[in-house]
């Protein structure tokens, strides 16, 4: 990774085979095929990003994600009528719309998503659709844990402060903000998927990945390396050492049909 830069693809795809049935139920969402433009926000390794672009059978499909080490593998992909681009989603202001503005799990590092899905609303086509899937599993121990472990010492005073705000609304906010950003029809859904993972332990593997990235950039390695070893002893403490382990997971997945001018 470079500096600054908190992700790690090849930890990232660790389980990727479980991470990708929520991209999937996403796409089965999404009704237009054959399209002429379809961004997809947060494609990481874009591995997921050329499956979307030939499931939808796209004309143009853009790739955008944050992450230096990320774009870094998807560049080795060559699929015509595919490319990828640095995008920051906070200030993503695009000169043209898209028929299909997809996420898959990327919302969730974003604030304030009223602002975000009126940014995002601005730039799908008009009869265009908007098809976000995210995480929702933070009242679990493997979430709820983290940030807890994170208000002990060393670690406090190594984040200086930095305290994780889960911006992810309740399904009924969403569908909320769906009806007066002024799309037509909806679906917004909680979805629990069951992984069996072969002992409570890996769980820490899992958000190694993800949620644990977070504070990973803000810490010392050595400091980061404790705090992994505290939070372990803490979430095994309270899930027990089950093997296999059945790792339940919430995540919300959102689309909106734009309405016609």
């Amino acid at each position: 990774m470079s500096a600054g830069d908190q992700w790690n693809p090849d930890k990232y795809e660790q389980f990727s085979a479980e991470r990708e049935q929520p991209f999937w139920d996403l796409v089965g969402l999404i009704q237009a095929r054959g399209m002429r433009r379809v961004v997809d926000l947060g494609c990481g390794t874009g591995k997921l990003t050329a499956a979307l672009h030939r499931e939808l059978q796209s004309v143009e499909t853009v790739g955008a994600d944050s992450s230096p080490a990320m774009l870094e593998r998807a560049a080795a992909l060559a699929v015509p009528g595919l490319r990828f681009e640095r995008v920051d989603i906070v200030d993503w202001e695009p000169r043209e719309r898209f028929d299909v503005v997809f996420s898959n799990a990327a919302l969730q590092w974003v604030p304030d998503h009223e602002h975000v899905f009126a940014q995002l609303t601005r730039v799908v086509a008009p009869g265009g659709e908007l098809a976000v899937q995210m995480p929702a599993n933070f009242d679990h121990p493997s979430h709820a844990l983290a940030a807890e472990t994170a208000l002990e010492e060393p670690f406090a005073t190594a984040l200086g402060g930095h305290a994780r705000v889960v911006p992810v609304l309740s399904p009924e906010a969403y569908a909320q903000l769906l009806h007066g950003l002024g799309f037509a029809r909806q679906s917004v859904r909680m979805q629990v998927y069951g992984h069996v993972l072969e002992s409570t332990d890996a769980v820490v593997d899992w958000v190694r990945g993800t949620l644990l990235t977070d504070y990973e950039v803000r810490m010392p390695a050595t400091v980061f390396e404790e705090f992994v070893a505290r939070y372990r002893e803490r979430l095994l403490a309270i899930l027990g050492d089950e093997r296999p382990y059945f790792y339940a997971f919430k995540r919300l997945l959102i689309w909106g049909l734009m309405s016609q001018p």
